[in-house]
């Protein structure tokens, strides 16, 4: 299997795509918790993964609202469902960790749903921001709580406003 990476400038930040053998298995953000070490990534390609390119380009600029990508990414069978389930939650849409679970037909699992969700390796296309917690409340994000309201915030088509310090 070839690895490769690709990072993209994006109104969060840095973001680094990851690649196995050309399908988008990875996207993370500057200090990504649970992100890969940086031997992980593979060789640079400036060039790489040109519809994860475009396709995020065009979400930042608020013109597309699903990603039509293939994706290889690598996790137990539970959480592939929470992680396809992810992919299910409406652009502009949240839902509670306990609706989540629920969905999946686990309605007791709430806590591995958080934590599969927190193991989403490419997030963003898979869009694990849109889960938030019973009250309504921003969660954890593997990004960072500011990304994840600049996310829903864009999604909600108010204007994003992210202060990270560089």
């Amino acid at each position: 299997m070839t690895v490769t990476h690709t990072v993209v400038e994006s109104p969060l930040g840095p973001l680094t795509l990851r690649a196995d053998d050309g399908v988008l298995s990875g996207l993370f953000m500057t200090e990504h918790r649970h992100g890969p070490a940086a031997d992980a990534l593979g060789d640079g390609d400036d060039d790489g993964l040109p519809a994860a390119r475009e396709q995020l380009a065009a979400y930042f600029a608020g013109e597309l609202t699903a990603f039509d990508l293939d994706l290889h990414v690598h996790g137990t069978p539970f959480q592939q469902r929470v992680w396809a389930a992810l992919r299910e939650i409406p652009y502009g849409a949240t839902v509670t960790y306990g609706e989540l679970a629920a969905t999946i037909g686990q309605s007791t699992a709430v806590r591995a749903v958080g934590l599969a969700n927190g193991r989403n390796p490419v997030s963003i296309v898979v869009p694990c921001h849109r889960v938030v917690g019973a009250s309504g409340s921003l969660t954890g994000y593997g990004g960072g709580v500011e990304r994840k309201r600049a996310l829903l915030d864009l999604e909600s088509g108010a204007p994003v406003g992210l202060s990270l310090d560089a």
